[in-house]
């Protein structure tokens, strides 16, 4: 009885540790019930819910210089408005964050879809930000899986700007902003109150108007 006890336990130990651990394994991308997956190469991404193809939309994802990531990831969080505290304030619409600082947002850089463009974020038309920030919310970040695979085309690499028109990864920076690089501006001039009118020194010295010069 003893030796059938010693032989019995070590078993049920060993079947103890294996349930843990397969428990906590998160959702494979392909049993997800909101699946998006993000190709650099064509620069697409394409939705799938419960099993089925239901959007394709154009996207920007890292320029040369700026790789967004690749793999298999979860949201971590999402924010309906959101701007970026690295690259002067630009607008970040529907953002839905999913590895640190890289996330998935809308953009008005409206005719730069279709190519790499971003400093490592996802880009998408504000519209379809909006639709995918729907249904991760009714699905849940749990139930959504983001692949990102493949490369993006390769392109003249390009040094970071100091004045980036439009840009993402909101990494906390204390350089001073401009307000108005995400909307085009180049360098932002304070208002300067005019000068009260004072009569220029004449040559010799300064004299005062008078009558009869």
């Amino acid at each position: 009885m003893t030796r059938s006890r010693v032989q019995v336990r070590p078993a049920l130990l060993a079947a103890a540790l294996v349930a843990v651990p397969l428990a906590a394994v998160p959702l494979d991308a392909v049993e997800a019930a909101l699946l998006v997956r993000i190709d650099k190469s064509s620069q697409r991404m394409t939705v799938v819910v419960d099993g089925a193809p239901r959007y394709s939309w154009p996207v920007s994802t890292g320029r040369a210089g700026y790789s967004t990531p690749n793999g298999t990831f979860s949201p971590t969080r999402m924010h309906r408005s959101y701007f970026s505290r690295k690259y002067y304030n630009s607008p970040m619409p529907y953002s839905i964050f999913f590895h640190g600082g890289y996330a998935i947002h809308g953009s008005y850089e409206i005719a730069r879809l279709g190519g790499p463009a971003s400093h490592g974020c996802v880009r998408l038309h504000p519209s379809n930000a909006a639709t995918l920030f729907s249904l991760v919310k009714q699905h849940g970040t749990g139930s959504t899986r983001i692949v990102v695979t493949g490369a993006a085309p390769a392109g003249p690499a390009r040094a970071p700007r100091e004045m980036a028109p439009v840009d993402d990864e909101p990494v906390v920076s204390y350089r001073p902003v401009n307000p108005y690089g995400a909307y085009g501006g180049t360098y932002y001039q304070p208002y300067q109150p005019a000068q009260p009118y004072a009569p220029r020194p004449y040559p010799g010295g300064y004299a005062p108007y008078r009558w009869g010069w």
